[in-house]
């Protein structure tokens, strides 16, 4: 009896986890969460990096001409793109605000902060498509200089992964609704924060990288060996 007591046992399992046993509400679906978003977050990561690189060579070619700088380039003046990164400040603070008003349980808070949340978030994306329109119409197209090509398209990437954001956080919202659950909420609340905090981080980086002067890359590109 002794020698199947040991065959039966089962040392990589932690204490009580046998067949009668469950984990803690949630313990098991927050910590993939978490894991979830890390990986997500370094790939994302990467991709900028990547794109930032081959920016950066790019910025060496002849064609290239800076979208700042000049008096006349249309970011000389960058009060709409300070205003964008205000919006989405407002946005990222929201969340915290929600984070921290799941964990206190109250419920109008919590409302106010969701609203606030997903409605700076589509103020910054509506912000953007301005700045696209405004470009546009001073004749910056997305094949008219490679400058205009990467705004474009690094603005456009952050923005799909802001949409991503939102869908997560109408989940969240949707959830809470049906189900009042603080602590669930909380939870997804806290994914969504550490999320929007690194949204908010790449765009900080895109709009110094974009806004440089040619002047600024060619003496990034001598540092980084273009």
């Amino acid at each position: 009896m002794s020698l199947l007591k040991t065959l039966a046992e089962k040392p990589w399992l932690p204490p009580m986890a046998g067949a009668g046993f469950a984990p803690p509400h949630g313990l098991i679906p927050s910590a993939a969460g978490r894991t979830a978003l890390k990986f997500f977050i370094a790939v994302a990561s990467v991709i900028f990096f990547l794109l930032t690189i081959t920016f950066l060579s790019r910025t060496q070619y002849p064609d290239f001409q800076a979208l700042a700088g000049e008096p006349w380039q249309p970011f000389s003046n960058t009060s709409q793109l300070w205003l964008n990164t205000a919006i989405l400040l407002l946005a990222s603070i929201a969340l915290r605000w929600g984070v921290v008003s799941s964990r206190q349980q109250n419920l109008g808070q919590i409302t106010i902060a969701l609203v606030a949340a997903s409605l700076f978030s589509m103020m910054f994306l509506f912000a953007q498509f301005a700045v696209w329109q405004q470009l546009y119409s001073l004749g910056y197209f997305v094949s008219s200089n490679p400058a205009n090509s990467y705004f474009y398209l690094f603005t456009g990437i952050h923005g799909l992964h802001l949409l991503g954001g939102l869908v997560a956080l109408a989940r969240c919202t949707v959830l809470f609704t049906t189900r009042r659950d603080c602590t669930q909420l909380n939870r997804g609340l806290a994914l969504c924060r550490s999320y929007w905090d690194f949204l908010l981080l790449i765009w900080l980086f895109l709009f110094l990288l974009l806004t440089l002067s040619s002047a600024s890359y060619r003496a990034i590109a001598v540092l980084c060996g273009f």
